[in-house]
């Protein structure tokens, strides 16, 4: 399925969101290109692989990121569950190794309720929250024309309040108007 929108993008605010996939952190960066303000991203301090914020030059401000290292998942969603309940960020992004039970993930939701944010959690393939507003399966596709190594494909798997549904779509860093920046595109040519 193909349209010629991206329905529940940007992501719905006062709820918390899933995605997994090799682009999630690429899905992650563009919904922070979509907010205002500073971005809150969590996750565990044993993680061999650190963040960059210069990785994220293409998609906003590095400056606007406020990294958390935490020693655990429990404390993760804490710290996270706080953050959204504060109401000061617009954007907390937390990543997730194990599964988070129906318990914490309705916490997440309750505290992004009351303060009115956008909780995005990164988490890995098959796993998830029956809590979660809309999980994201997005990963990058070869892109045959060679024009841009930003083509990805966006699968809505879960969707509390619509239809599911699947998109190409291509990031553009150098349009001025960051609401233009994304672009949906038609699926690559066999």
């Amino acid at each position: 399925m193909h349209d010629e929108t991206i329905t529940h993008f940007p992501l719905k605010t006062a709820r918390v969101h899933e995605v997994c996939g090799n682009a999630a952190y690429g899905f992650a960066s563009i919904c922070a290109a979509q907010t205002v303000g500073q971005i809150l991203w969590i996750r565990e301090s044993w993680r061999p692989e650190n963040i960059n914020p210069m990785g994220a030059m293409a998609y906003f401000d590095p400056s606007r990121l406020l990294l958390a290292q935490v020693s655990s998942q429990i404390e993760g969603l804490a710290v996270a569950e706080e953050a959204l309940r504060d109401g000061v960020l617009p954007l907390v992004v937390v990543e997730l190794s194990q599964t988070v039970d129906l318990t914490a993930g309705r916490r997440l939701q309750l505290a992004a309720r009351a303060g009115k944010g956008t909780g995005l959690c990164i988490i890995p393939d098959g796993m998830g929250s029956n809590a979660t507003e809309t999980r994201w399966r997005c990963h990058t596709v070869f892109d045959s024309t060679g024009e841009d190594s930003t083509l990805m494909r966006w699968v809505l798997t879960k969707n509390k309040s619509g239809t599911l549904s699947d998109w190409y779509v291509r990031w553009n860093a150098t349009y001025s108007n960051t609401a233009d920046r994304l672009a949906v595109v038609s699926p690559p040519r066999e």
